[in-house]
């Protein structure tokens, strides 16, 4: 079976937004400003979809993503109208990126089930797409599945066809299952901060390809559209030496915390880290976050994160993903400046 073709040469850049209601207006305006392709909002402490929909009062053309919303978090239904008001409000702007969380939240945080969450993704993305398709064709809505059952639209409940077509569907993944789950029914795959180009070529990437190549041999409707790798690039930069200081740390207890989650094992044993990732963890458990970012040697942090000025950060980071990813956001500390952040995807433009 043929593999799609390699990414193209123009690589496409977006940006993180924290998604805060105090600063996402200016955000915004700035990703457009700077010729970014596309917005970012995550679902952490704030609705993305409510501040997306804002900024797009204030932007006319770049893209506007979650990235991610949690899945599981929503039936499809709830997600279905949450991103086709998106869409609506931005004319056809809206890139719904998908995350399934980890058994914990979902259950004991948005108190949801959770069992197989590959099958239920590639479930909960059918279920979506048949519902809008429902919306935008008038066309009776009958999804049943074995996690999601659809069957209930009247006219009253339906919104108004957007033109256009409906909101592309990117799925995040770490592990074979997910991530071929993301090439079988998404538009596009996302790629988690801590990983590494080794991991991502060898692990991931072979498996969504493959998945993608069998959707596009089947003649699946939603192959007619480009399919997309998004990478995502943890970022340790500043514009003074105290500020350079401050961010390495930050990003150096990230790349901890991650490297001592069990799900992220197979990211380390492919640089047989596997011993660190256990000591890490019991760390971890016993709360000794500190003590964790300090196991964290050079060869280690840049094995999973960029380091240096904005203008040799992105010398590296074309280095890495060139011909690796289609398109790429970068990940820098909780708190950093998020102007920081754009001028390092500036660099990396201007560096193309």
């Amino acid at each position: 079976m043929t593999a799609p073709t390699a990414p193209p040469a123009h690589l496409r850049l977006d940006v993180n937004a924290s998604g805060r209601p105090d600063g996402i207006l200016t955000a915004a305006r700035e990703a457009e400003r700077r010729g970014m392709d596309r917005l970012v909002v995550a679902e952490t402490s704030h609705n993305p979809f409510v501040q997306l929909a804002r900024a797009a009062e204030h932007t006319t053309s770049i893209e506007l993503a979650t990235g991610v919303a949690i899945a599981f978090a929503r039936t499809p239904m709830t997600l279905a109208y949450e991103a086709w008001g998106l869409h609506e409000a931005s004319g056809g702007r809206a890139v719904i990126g998908l995350g399934s969380q980890v058994k914990p939240h979902i259950v004991r945080r948005f108190g949801m089930p959770w069992d197989r969450p590959a099958a239920r993704m590639r479930e909960y993305v059918q279920a979506v797409r048949a519902i809008w398709h429902s919306w935008q064709t008038g066309e009776r809505l009958a999804f049943r599945g074995d996690f999601y059952t659809h069957t209930l639209m009247t006219p009253a409940f339906s919104p108004d066809p957007v033109a256009g077509g409906v909101p592309r569907i990117l799925v995040a993944g770490v592990g074979p299952l997910m991530t071929a789950t993301a090439g079988a029914v998404a538009d596009g795959f996302i790629s988690h901060p801590f990983t590494s180009v080794e991991y991502l070529t060898k692990k991931v990437l072979p498996g969504v390809r493959e998945a993608r190549a069998r959707a596009e041999a089947d003649a699946a409707e939603w192959t007619a559209r480009p399919f997309e790798i998004v990478g995502s690039v943890l970022t340790a930069t500043g514009r003074t030496e105290e500020e350079l200081q401050a961010n390495f740390v930050d990003v150096r207890e990230r790349v901890a915390f991650y490297a001592s989650t069990p799900a992220y094992r197979a990211v380390m044993d492919t640089h047989g880290l596997g011993e660190l990732h256990e000591e890490l963890h019991r760390l971890s458990v016993r709360g000794r976050w500190k003590e964790m970012g300090e196991l964290i040697d050079d060869d280690v942090y840049r094995t999973f994160a960029v380091v240096g000025e904005p203008e040799e950060v992105a010398r590296e980071i074309r280095r890495r993903y060139d011909g690796v990813v289609d398109r790429l956001s970068v990940s820098g500390p909780t708190e950093a400046d998020p102007m920081l952040m754009a001028d390092v995807l500036t660099a990396v433009r201007d560096a193309g």
